[in-house]
């Protein structure tokens, strides 16, 4: 591959380094070629970056490229960062369809004409379910699922100032219908139509829609049971799917209830998870793109998989803290019956959720070709810490791993934590999914190791993390 495919690749994915001077052994090894004249090479390659017919945008600095002398050797080093969401795709030789590429496993690929349609969609604040379908009139949503979702949304706020609109006027409130500018009339948007629409008509606008449930609890059936939006004898719509969905994968969950006085509490933090990751599967994906969406459930664990990449990418996915869904509207809506309200912070209270019940640690996996994105959750135990690993733990001072379930929640805070922010007890409690006096007490600890600052005094105590801590 050239040096300028493996920049756009680099760029349309996370990142990475290209060393120019060396040349990798049969073995694996490296080893110095050098480079001559690298004053001048480094020239041509700013003239090159900074030329719109070959490279669409310069990402780099001057600290960026580097030029290292050893031995009398000399190579240069270009280190590429992502391109920001607007600036994809990253392509050469002034053709973005033939000249973009992206990195996986194997090296450097070309994206096909889809991929890079995907990278387009992704540009835009305003999201493609936003979208005004006008050659659709509003009659196409179904009006049994949109009084299922306002009796929803009224028992969640109840005596909400919409609960007297007309149907037409609420769906417009809610982001699922627009008025027209071409005339002046009420049309539904795409996610009016995905949330409302039944399949046949939602297939007008996204061709490759299908939303696919799979249930495997009997080794000796294929399926114990199935739930396609192709299969005619329900609506095929989101809304529809999402509660269908959801009411199967928490039915055989073996969670205890618990009790607020006299009252059965049956809404444990383990199904708010559930349907905090497949609410996030639905608002991220790309409609657009084949395969649709496709939950799995057996009796060890449950994977969710919807298309499109991961639009803050995966490290931010994981550490929380900002939001930005492929669809911005159908996140509004689920918002508004009380599901995904905490804006960023589903993922890692999944993981919060999961480490709190011992199981093992959730796992995210991005395809591309086409693009895709699975999480899987599995309900097996995780395996106990080692005797060994115990004993080398204590003998190097590191007394609390001999509890892993805590020393995966200081791992957590730290990990949580940025630079020069102060952060609250209450706070990494929510994080961590449990009382304030055990963030409390698990925050000490890493005062107490240094690598956590506490500032203030009493109420108003903030913590910030320390370099020990980084």
């Amino acid at each position: 591959m050239s040096l300028w495919e493996t920049y756009s690749a680099f760029a349309n994915c996370y990142g990475g380094v290209i060393i120019l001077g060396v040349k990798e052994n049969k073995d694996g090894s490296w080893q110095m070629t050098g480079l001559e004249n690298a004053s001048k090479l480094r020239k041509d390659f700013w003239d090159t970056v900074n030329n719109k017919n070959k490279v669409s945008v310069n990402l780099l600095t001057d600290n960026d490229v580097e030029i290292f002398e050893e031995n009398s050797g000399v190579i240069m080093v270009i280190h590429v960062p992502k391109a920001k969401r607007e600036q994809k795709p990253v392509y050469i030789n002034g053709d973005m369809f033939s000249g973009t590429f992206r990195r996986n496993w194997e090296g450097d690929y070309h994206c096909d004409r889809g991929e890079v349609l995907a990278m387009l969609r992704d540009q835009p604040e305003e999201t493609t379910d936003m979208k005004i379908l006008q050659d659709m009139p509003l009659d196409v949503l179904n009006s049994e699922t949109v009084h299922a979702y306002r009796n929803r949304h009224m028992a969640y706020r109840t005596e909400h100032v919409w609960e007297r609109l007309s149907d037409e006027e609420y769906l417009e409130r809610i982001g699922a219908a627009k008025l027209s500018a071409r005339d002046h009339t009420l049309h539904p948007t795409a996610a009016g139509l995905l949330m409302f629409g039944e399949e046949y008509k939602i297939l007008y606008e996204f061709p490759e829609y299908f939303l696919d449930y799979r249930e495997d609890l009997d080794p000796t059936i294929r399926w114990t049971d199935r739930l396609q939006s192709s299969s005619g004898d329900w609506t095929g719509n989101l809304f529809d799917f999402f509660f269908r969905v959801y009411g199967k994968i928490v039915k055989d969950l073996k969670i205890p209830f618990k009790l607020e006085g006299i009252t059965r509490i049956d809404d444990t933090p383990v199904h708010k998870a559930l349907r905090e990751a497949l609410a996030n599967c639905i608002v991220n994906t790309d409609f657009y793109f084949p395969r649709g969406i496709v939950i799995r459930k057996d009796t060890e664990s449950i994977v969710m998989e919807n298309p499109g990449s991961i639009r803050t990418g995966k490290q931010q996915m994981l550490k929380g803290g900002i939001s930005d869904p492929r669809n911005k509207a159908l996140m509004k809506m689920f918002n508004l019956i009380g599901i995904g309200e905490r804006a960023g912070s589903g993922v890692p209270d999944i993981y919060a959720v999961w480490d709190s019940q011992g199981w093992k640690e959730p796992e995210v996996v991005e395809e591309y070709g086409p693009d895709r994105t699975i999480l899987k959750l599995s309900f097996l135990k995780k395996a106990a810490i080692k005797n060994g690993d115990k004993k080398m733990a204590i003998k190097n001072g590191d007394n609390d791993s001999v509890n892993p379930k805590t020393a995966q929640q200081l791992e957590r805070i730290l990990k949580y934590m940025e630079s020069e922010r102060e952060y609250r007890t209450k706070e990494m409690a929510e994080i961590l999914g449990v009382k304030e006096s055990r963030a409390r007490a698990l925050i000490s600890e890493l005062v107490k190791r240094g690598k956590v600052q506490a500032i203030g005094k009493n109420r108003g105590r903030k913590y910030k993390k320390t370099e020990r801590g980084i």
